[in-house]
């Protein structure tokens, strides 16, 4: 039986009697609602987030490049532990190997001895000495026999000595084996947040324009380059260094400062470490690097006061325990000045208010006024 119904129409068709009124209101529902969406928008509820400013980038910059060389000091601490370990379970692997050869030699020796025991000691000495032909001759050779026994028992106690000596080597091998493990897994995870902050920073600059990077930047500022193994490079490596210096001196100025600070050290040794220092201007800043071609900051105070004969830590948590505070008021050229309250940049006190110090990847070593960072402390190296 043939179905009578009528084929159902579109609500909006019902309504408005005809197709081409459909389409009529569709229109008209279409722009009700981009009408809404513009009313929101203008009243502030969908409103997207303005574009940052560059005062706003540069501080965030600034931030990562603070927390990137946090992280470069832990990674500098993990790599000093690991090579510690490194060398010390080198160490022990020779002990271990020198031990073990007198072990063997000593598990011959009384190899031998037993062997011997076992040749001569198969009759009863009663036995032994009734069918002696000659019992002076075998009594004599008993007291013999009792002086093997007791270099016999000298021989056991010496190997299981040995035997205990060589189990805690290797014990101690192990355990260094471990450390050195965990050590470079750490060293790994530094090294991953190191290149994120700065890859993150380096995102950020190029959004800026190549004016905008040069007034951030400041007084000889640099650009950066991202190198693939993860360590930054100065984009002009070794450019004039007078143009470096945060105080605009020539070469010739800078040469004279140098004489002029290193005569106002308190000794002979930070007097050499201040003309090290003046003589990095300008190298490049690389995370990690310790001389000569660049430096990280701890890496160059490091570096500055060995050429003094001081061996100073490689970071800047250690560093700062090197010898005793001194008062701000007090700083005299070649102290080690810090900044922010996690102890995590440092640079190398001249005078006048200013230091030498590694900035960061795209800043080479430069001369800055020290109150240009948060201050934490001051330390003379000794």
């Amino acid at each position: 039986m043939a179905s009578h119904r009528k084929p159902r129409q579109h609500p909006l068709a019902s309504l408005t009697g005809g197709s081409r009124t459909a389409r009529t209101v569709r229109t008209a529902a279409t722009l009700a609602l981009a009408g809404a969406a513009t009313a929101t928008v203008l009243d502030g509820t969908g409103q997207a987030a303005p574009r940052p400013t560059p005062a706003q980038v540069k501080g965030r910059i600034d931030a990562l490049y603070q927390e990137a060389e946090v992280a470069t000091q832990s990674y500098n601490g993990a790599k000093e532990a690991a090579g510690t370990a490194r060398r010390e379970l080198t160490r022990l692997q020779d002990e271990a190997a020198r031990r073990t050869q007198k072990l063997n030699t000593a598990r011959t020796e009384l190899g031998a001895l037993a062997a011997s025991q076992y040749r001569s000691g198969g009759v009863d000495p009663t036995v032994r000495l009734l069918l002696s032909a000659d019992p002076q001759r075998y009594l004599d050779g008993a007291a013999v026999l009792e002086r093997t026994g007791s270099h016999q028992a000298t021989a056991v106690a010496g190997y299981a000595r040995r035997l205990g000596s060589v189990r805690q080597v290797r014990q101690r091998a192990e355990e260094t084996a471990e450390r050195l493990a965990s050590t470079e897994a750490t060293l790994k995870k530094q090294r991953v947040t190191v290149v994120h902050k700065l890859d993150a920073a380096e995102q950020l600059l190029n959004r800026l324009t190549a004016e905008q990077r040069k007034r951030m930047a400041g007084p000889g500022g640099d650009g950066v380059s991202h190198g693939g193994d993860g360590k930054e490079a100065a984009g002009h490596g070794h450019a004039d260094r007078g143009a470096h210096g945060e105080d605009g001196l020539d070469g010739v100025a800078h040469g004279a400062g140098a004489t002029a600070a290193a005569a106002s050290a308190p000794n002979p040794r930070a007097a050499r470490a201040v003309s090290f220092a003046y003589a990095a201007l300008g190298k490049p800043y690389v995370w990690g690097a310790t001389g000569p071609s660049a430096y990280d900051c701890s890496g160059l105070t490091q570096a500055a006061w060995k050429s003094g004969g001081v061996a100073l830590p490689r970071t800047t948590y250690t560093q700062i325990s090197s010898g005793p505070r001194v008062d701000r008021s007090q700083l005299a050229p070649g102290d080690l000045v810090f900044f922010y309250s996690g102890i995590s940049h440092v640079g190398l006190y001249i005078g006048d208010g200013k230091m030498i110090h590694a900035p960061h990847p795209g800043a080479p070593v430069r001369i800055a006024p020290i109150d240009q960072m948060p201050f934490a402390a001051a330390t003379r190296p000794a």
